[in-house]
C-alpha cells in the first residue's frame, strides 16, 4: 500500500520570513506583471476585463508556495502543473461566462506561455542567490538542541535536511548517558544541560531548541535563566510528535499563547476559496452533464420500481446528519441502524446499477449536494450513519475526518481505496489517507484528485 502522505505537515508555519513573504507573493505579481506586459507591448488598452482576470488572477494563486528551496526540476514540474490548473479553471469560467471574446486571443496565448517561463527562472534565480548567501561563512548560524530524545532527534533531523538555509547543528545537551538518548543522537551529546549556556556563550551559538518534556519544567526554567545571559533565539519544542496532528500552528488569544492541534484546514482565505472553486466547478459541471442525468434517470426508472433518487443519511461536516443523493442502483434501500455494505456480485443490485457503479455515474447528483453546501467536490468519501458509529469505537481519529464537508472524490479513493472495505484494515487505511488530506491540503491538490478522479472514472472498473 502507498503511504498516504510523502511528507506530512505537521505544523504551519507563519510566513515572516522575507523569502517565505517573497515565495507568498512571486507567483500572483509575475503572472499580473506578465499579463499587463504583454498586454502593452501588444498595444492593447488596459481595461475593465483585464482588471477583474487580474483580481481572480490573484485570489486564485495567493498565497503562492516558496519553491527557492525546490530543486529546479522539482520547481519546473510543479511550476508547470500550478499554471496549467489556473490556466484549465480560467477556461472553464470563460466558457461558463460566455468571456473569451473579452480578451485578444494573442494576449492570452503569450501570457499563458511565458508566465510559467518567467516563474522559474525567477524562482531559480532566487536559488541561486539564497544558496550563496548561506554558503558565506559570515551568515551561517550555529544551533545546538537541548534534550536528546525523540523530539530533539526529530529537530535535529529537519535542521540537518535544510542545512542550505544557513544552520548548522553542533550537538545536544542532556543529562543522560549516550546509552539512554535517542540512537540518532548517540555519540553528539556535547555536555549537560547546565553546560549548554557556558558552550553558547564561548561558541558563538545562535539557536537553541529546547525539546526536553514538559514534566522537567524546574529544569527548564533554571536553563532559561541561564539562556538569558547569551543573545541566542531560544526556541521551544513541544513533544506532541507521539500523538496525531491535524493543522496543527501556533495561535494567540487576547495575548495568551496557545497550540492548536487538530482543527479543519478550511478557515478564512482557505474557507472562501474552497467553498467558491466548488461553487464554480459544480455549476460547470452540471451545466455540462445535465442531458446525461436526464438519460440515466429515465434508465433506472425503467430499469426496476422505486425512486429515481436514493437518499441515505450520512455525517457531513463536524458530523452533523446530512442527506446525500444518489441514482439508485439496488432493488432495496437501506437507511436504518444497520446497513449493509455493497459487494461484489450483491444480488440486490439492478444490472443498470451494476453499470452505474462501475462507471461511478451514480454519484452525479451529488453536485447537486455540493451546490447545497452539504457536501465538498473533494474530501473524505461520507459514509452511513450506522457505519460511522460502528467504526468510530474501533479506529482512532475515525471521527476526525468530519472536520471538513464530505467529498464526491477524495485522496483515498484515487489510492485505490473505494467500493466495499469489509475488513477493518480496509477502512484502517482509507482513514489514514482521510487524515492525510486534512493535514495537507492546497487548492492544487483538489485539482491533482479531480484530475485522477476522471482517469480512474474511464480506465478503472473496480467499484460496485
Amino acid at each position: 500500500m502507498p503511504s498516504p502522505s510523502t511528507r506530512p505537515r505537521a505544523f504551519s508555519t507563519t510566513p515572516t520570513s522575507i523569502t517565505s513573504a517573497i515565495g507568498a507573493l512571486l507567483e500572483p505579481a509575475v503572472a499580473i506583471a506578465v499579463f499587463l506586459a504583454v498586454t502593452l507591448i501588444l498595444s492593447q488598452p488596459i481595461v475593465r476585463q483585464d482588471v477583474v482576470l487580474a483580481l481572480f488572477v490573484v485570489a486564485l494563486t495567493f498565497p503562492g508556495r516558496n519553491r527557492f528551496w525546490d530543486r529546479p526540476l522539482n520547481a519546473a514540474v510543479d511550476i508547470a502543473f500550478s499554471w496549467l490548473s489556473l490556466l484549465a479553471i480560467l477556461a472553464l469560467c470563460g466558457w461558463a461566462t460566455d468571456s473569451f471574446g473579452l480578451f485578444d486571443p494573442a494576449v492570452l496565448a503569450w501570457w499563458a506561455l511565458l508566465t510559467p517561463a518567467l516563474l522559474w527562472i525567477v524562482t531559480y534565480a532566487g536559488r541561486q542567490v539564497l544558496r550563496r548567501h548561506a554558503a558565506r561563512p559570515e551568515y551561517r548560524r550555529r544551533a545546538i538542541v537541548v534534550g536528546a530524545g525523540a523530539a530533539g532527534a526529530r529537530v535535529a533531523q529537519a535542521l540537518r535536511a535544510h542545512s542550505g538555509n544557513g544552520v548548522d547543528l553542533a550537538g545536544y545537551f542532556d543529562d543522560r548517558q549516550d546509552d539512554r538518548v535517542h540512537e540518532q543522537a548517540r555519540g553528539q551529546v556535547l555536555g549537560r544541560l547546565a553546560d549548554a549556556a557556558g558552550y553558547v556563550r564561548a561558541h558563538g551559538v545562535h539557536h537553541v531548541y529546547i525539546t526536553l518534556p514538559l514534566g522537567s519544567q524546574p529544569r527548564i526554567v533554571e536553563l532559561m535563566e541561564a539562556l538569558q545571559d547569551t543573545t541566542a533565539s531560544i526556541y521551544y519544542v513541544p513533544d506532541v510528535f507521539g500523538i496525531s496532528i491535524i493543522q496543527g500552528r501556533l495561535q494567540d488569544i487576547h495575548g495568551v499563547p496557545v497550540v492548536c492541534l487538530c482543527d479543519t484546514p478550511f478557515t478564512g482565505s482557505h474557507l472562501l476559496m474552497k467553498r467558491a472553486s466548488d461553487i464554480v466547478l459544480a455549476s460547470a459541471i452540471l451545466l455540462l452533464i445535465w442531458p446525461l442525468m436526464l438519460a440515466i434517470a429515465i434508465g433506472v426508472r425503467l430499469s426496476s420500481p422505486g425512486p429515481v433518487i436514493f437518499r441515505q443519511r450520512r455525517n457531513g461536516l463536524d458530523g452533523d446528519e446530512i442527506v446525500v443523493w444518489k441514482f439508485r442502483s439496488m432493488r432495496t434501500q437501506d437507511d436504518g441502524p444497520v446497513v449493509q455494505q455493497a459487494t461484489r456480485g450483491d444480488p440486490r443490485i439492478t444490472p443498470f446499477g451494476a453499470f452505474l457503479r462501475r462507471t461511478s455515474l451514480d454519484e452525479l447528483p451529488q453536485f447537486i449536494n455540493v451546490l447545497q453546501g452539504r457536501m465538498s467536490i473533494v474530501g473524505p468519501r461520507p459514509h452511513a450513519v450506522a457505519h460511522n458509529e460502528e467504526y468510530r469505537r474501533l479506529i482512532k481519529a475515525y471521527m476526525v475526518r468530519h472536520k471538513v464537508r464530505p467529498g464526491i472524490t477524495g485522496w483515498a479513493q484515487i489510492h485505490g481505496h473505494r467500493g466495499e472495505t469489509d475488513t477493518l484494515d480496509k477502512m484502517q487505511a482509507r482513514v489514514e489517507y482521510d487524515l492525510s488530506y486534512l493535514r495537507n491540503w492546497s487548492l492544487l491538490m483538489d485539482l491533482q484528485i479531480i484530475a485522477r478522479t476522471i482517469k480512474l472514472v474511464f480506465f478503472d472498473r473496480k467499484a460496485y
